[in-house]
């Protein structure tokens, strides 16, 4: 039986947010690799909750454990821990894009190939994916997942040069898209940024173990050291001596995603060198130079919303508090079925705080309007505990446009801002006024200049439709993304 699916049951960990595909996790010449990895895939455990897992190696070797679900569910126990031997391991947090999550599309894949055994975590997306595959398929190649990362291990293997990354080179030369990327065989981790570095991936050191993540906090959990980011187009070569590093691609100019500063990032992550904590915070404070309005009253809608709306009440000179609380402690829920089931889920997990609310003028300051369909909801609540006026403030521009570069996001057709002006959005909400900060006042908050109209200094195809990496599948009528989205069966 599909659960997520049936009448009885509300699904109340679905947000109507954008969510990322995956958090990734490696480290060569530590004792206790998998034990690391297992923490620091707890802290990565924002950027994929569907499923987890981890490969390691240890005298000649490979082990693998892989579970649907959280971490600290599948990987709490001293049996699964020392069933990953060894002094290197790779782990993978992984997020669903459509359909049920099957554990044959958990990640890092692995493959025995000519050289050896070959594992792989990948976040990102591969545009011309589709292509690839139909390609590899008429090749002879056999696909025993549906991602587009096991495309990345068939291009290594059918190629015709001999060194492992004269064929890892060859391989990234013919994908297209948006990915960061760590390999694992017997005695090295390599890790891979696309030319544009849409996705983030992290170098680190514990001790004189190298470690290759997608964020800083996962370094932070286990006492590591931050040593740089991987530059875009770099590949990084790690053994239990080394670190070495190659740039076998054209410079093209870095174009990281802008949404990890908004949403996707943990707040105590760093990022191109800067803390997303005090960015969210000052995208709250440009947000309040730009639209400001008298409020008695600054509430976020937690917890994505709350670094926004301290620095928005600390620009507005507004008094902030915990008007909404939210249920950490939500799951799939099951219930008993009425014709108020669609608002259970919400209502599960926020709360309005109604002595911070009742006869009181509110701002509800959020990350950004998806749907729209959680932020009505949430409206509502907030005027049914009392509140006198209520506006709404958001720290991202109106997200028009999908994302094909490994963020799970609705079709246009689903997008509030892709069909309605601001006004109109903020009539089907429910709010007194809305505004969103403006394209160029997310660029100084997170950059400190104003975007470059000929030459963006991010990724923000999600609010401008200008896409940096070509959509190849798309031009030519495939879906551009994830291939778990083309079948997914158990």
């Amino acid at each position: 039986m599909d659960l997520t699916t049936h009448p009885f049951i509300v699904n109340a960990t679905d947000e109507d947010k954008f969510h990322e595909e995956c958090g990734i996790f490696g480290v060569i010449g530590s004792r206790d690799a998998a034990a690391h990895t297992v923490l620091g895939l707890h802290a990565l455990q924002h950027r994929g909750q569907e499923a987890a897992g981890i490969v390691s190696y240890d005298e000649g070797q490979f082990y693998s454990h892989r579970s649907l679900g959280h971490v600290g569910d599948n990987f709490n126990s001293e049996a699964v821990i020392s069933g990953l031997p060894g002094d290197a391991a790779l782990g993978h947090n992984r997020y669903a894009t459509t359909g049920g999550t099957i554990l044959r599309n958990v990640q890092p894949l692995f493959a025995e190939l000519q050289f050896g055994g070959l594992a792989i975590g990948h976040n990102g997306n591969l545009t011309n994916a589709g292509s690839l595959r139909s390609q590899l398929v008429q090749r002879g190649c056999i696909f025993q997942s549906t991602m587009d990362s096991e495309v990345i291990i068939h291009l290594i293997a059918t190629s015709s040069y001999h060194d492992l990354m004269d064929k890892i080179v060859d391989s990234l030369r013919a994908v297209v898209g948006a990915y960061s990327l760590v390999a694992m065989t017997k005695d090295k981790l390599i890790g891979v940024r696309d030319p544009m570095g849409v996705r983030p991936l992290i170098l680190g050191k514990l001790d004189d173990a190298p470690i290759l993540t997608s964020e800083t906090c996962a370094l932070d959990i286990i006492g590591a050291d931050f040593i740089r980011e991987v530059d875009p187009g770099e590949i990084v070569i790690c053994d239990r001596d080394n670190i070495e590093s190659l740039r076998p691609f054209p410079s093209v100019g870095c174009r990281s995603c802008i949404f990890e500063f908004v949403y996707f990032s943990r707040p105590d992550s760093f990022n191109n060198g800067k803390s997303i904590y005090s960015i969210r915070k000052a995208i709250g404070t440009y947000l309040a130079q730009e639209s400001a309005i008298e409020v008695d009253v600054v509430i976020p809608v937690p917890d994505s919303g709350t670094p926004a709306a301290i620095g928005y009440s600390e620009e507005a000179g507004v008094p902030f508090e915990l008007g909404i609380v939210r249920n950490h402690y939500v799951g799939r829920t099951f219930i008993e079925p009425s014709q108020n089931i669609r608002n259970f889920g919400v209502k599960l997990k926020h709360n309005a705080n109604r002595a911070e609310i009742e006869g009181r003028r509110v701002l509800l300051v959020d990350d950004s309007i998806v749907r729209g369909t959680t932020s009505k909801k949430i409206v509502q609540m907030v005027r049914d505990a009392g509140a006198a006026e209520i506006h709404m403030r958001i720290a991202s521009p109106p997200t028009a446009h999908p994302c094909y570069y490994g963020i799970d996001t609705p079709s246009r057709d689903e997008l509030m801002a892709a069909h309605l002006n601001v006004d109109a959005m903020a009539e089907q909400i429910g709010v007194d006024s809305l505004a969103f900060i403006s394209i160029d006042g997310l660029y100084q908050a997170v950059g400190g200049e104003r975007r470059n109209v000929d030459n963006p200094q991010f990724c923000d195809a999600c609010f401008t439709g200008e896409y940096p990496i070509s959509l190849i599948d798309l031009a030519l009528g495939r879906s551009p993304r994830q291939l778990s989205l083309l079948a997914e069966h158990n």
